[in-house]
């Protein structure tokens, strides 16, 4: 039987079509996923070669599947698994089936809401050092403020007080040049062999080594000093695996934190950014924020309690994540062919869903392109979280959910108790890496 006869799939994108954008397509692929959505449907398909097919989607139905009901068949593609992870490392982000099992069992109890409490202190005085000196009454960059605060919150949780800020700095522009080649890598696979012969490949391979030389100087410190700092990494050196007993190895543990830099600043700086340039654009919103927080200030003092009682705070992150959500896209392979919106696909079809377009499909939202935070709010918050994924969903769900929250809702607490933000344009580009990226992002603080 002829494989056309036994497998079929959505409505397919001409390759030749596809290679034509094709570096359009490496520089922003969001308006030409939104072109073939329009014109294909919520989800379709593209032939490479003679074998590997890969299906697209805006579809909840599709996400729903292979994050949730079927993900025992479906694992982190060769796009994450094989190029991410030669810069990275066998991290959570990037490893597969049963090591990724028994490392999420181990470093999930150091991100339980408890342990998360206890960094609360630390992060609220990393927030409030950072911003103390925003420039006031002038036109400022946001992201760059943004990216600087997120990364130094994550920084100071994983090591309080143990590393240098010339070491963190490097790690910083490591991370920002290893991302940037990494998604030239991933949508230019026909100049694969170029990368390779001009030396770009082994030129950030040394640079993911030399952010190894980092961390793992950070943590034999660490080990060496025998002090407790009450950070993240106390907490991933007191892991033990069940069937061993034994912590990580110094790698295993670089690995970690290399993927926690990475997974725990660039999103949150990403989404801080979204949200108050959004702010910014809304005052009526910005002022329902800041009565909130003044009301719950007037109620406790406890941190903790405050973030508790940030209602309509969460409400305004999470539109503003459906927006524009940090990790814009997710992608999976079938172990074994299986049977998807009716169609039957053969084991290792590649199916990416654009989180950035279900999170825009009128299907499951009414006035999708509107920034409206009553949409998680009372009765109607139930019904937007079933098409709503920040972070994922099912059993690989973002690890850092918890701590996320916690960093954006005490950021916003701080910046919009003491500052008006007012937007200098309505709206935003966005650059699609590995996360999504905001650009041009520009805003006045104004004391209140």
């Amino acid at each position: 039987m002829s494989e056309n006869k036994k497998y079929n799939y959505p409505k397919q994108l001409s390759i030749v079509r596809f290679l034509l954008n094709a570096e359009s397509i490496r520089k922003n692929p969001i308006p030409f996923h939104k072109k073939y959505f329009d014109q294909f449907g919520d989800s379709f398909s593209l032939k490479i070669g003679k074998t590997k097919h890969v299906i697209l989607s805006r579809d909840n139905e599709v996400a729903e599947y292979i994050l949730q009901k079927n993900q025992k068949n479906f694992q982190k593609s060769e796009l994450q698994t094989k190029f991410i992870s030669k810069y990275l490392g066998k991290g959570l982000l990037t490893a597969n089936g049963d090591f990724w099992l028994k490392q999420r069992r181990l470093i999930q109890p150091a991100f339980h809401k408890q342990k998360m409490n206890q960094l609360v202190e630390n992060m609220q005085q990393t927030i409030a050092s950072e911003l103390q000196n925003l420039p006031e009454e002038k036109s400022v960059a946001l992201f760059p403020i943004m990216n600087q605060l997120a990364f130094n919150v994550v920084a100071k949780s994983l090591f309080h007080i143990s590393a240098s800020e010339e070491k963190l700095n490097r790690l910083k522009v490591i991370i920002y040049e290893v991302q940037e080649f990494l998604i030239k890598e991933i949508r230019l696979p026909y100049k694969a062999f170029w990368f390779k012969i001009s030396g770009q490949i082994k030129k950030h391979q040394e640079l993911a080594l030399e952010s190894d030389a980092i961390i793992k100087e950070i943590v034999e410190e660490r080990i060496k000093s025998g002090t407790r700092q009450n950070d993240l990494l106390d907490m991933l050196l007191e892991t033990r695996y069940e069937d061993t007993g034994e912590g990580m190895s110094t790698q295993q543990l670089i690995d970690e934190i290399k993927i926690l830099f990475i997974a725990g600043h660039e999103t949150s700086a990403n989404a801080m950014t979204f949200t108050l340039h959004l702010l910014g654009n809304y005052p009526d919103i910005q002022h329902k924020v800041f009565e909130e927080l003044i009301e719950i200030q007037s109620q406790t003092t406890d941190v903790v309690e405050q973030l508790q009682k940030m209602t309509y705070t969460n409400a305004v992150i999470n539109e503003s994540m459906r927006l524009y959500p940090p990790a814009w896209i997710t992608d999976r392979e079938n172990i074994e062919d299986d049977e998807l919106l009716g169609y039957h696909i053969k084991e290792k079809t590649l199916i990416g869903v654009s989180f950035y377009e279900l999170h825009r499909n009128p299907k499951y939202w009414k006035n999708p392109e509107d920034f409206n935070p009553e949409r998680f709010l009372g009765e109607q918050k139930k019904e937007s979280y079933k098409f709503f994924y920040p972070f994922g969903a099912g059993p690989r769900m973002c690890i850092g959910l918890g701590f996320a929250m916690y960093e954006m809702s005490l950021t916003l607490s701080y910046i919009v108790k003491k500052y008006k933000i007012i937007s200098h344009q309505k709206d935003i580009q966005v650059n699609p890496l590995v996360t999504l990226k905001p650009v041009g992002a520009a805003v006045t603080f104004s004391k209140r």
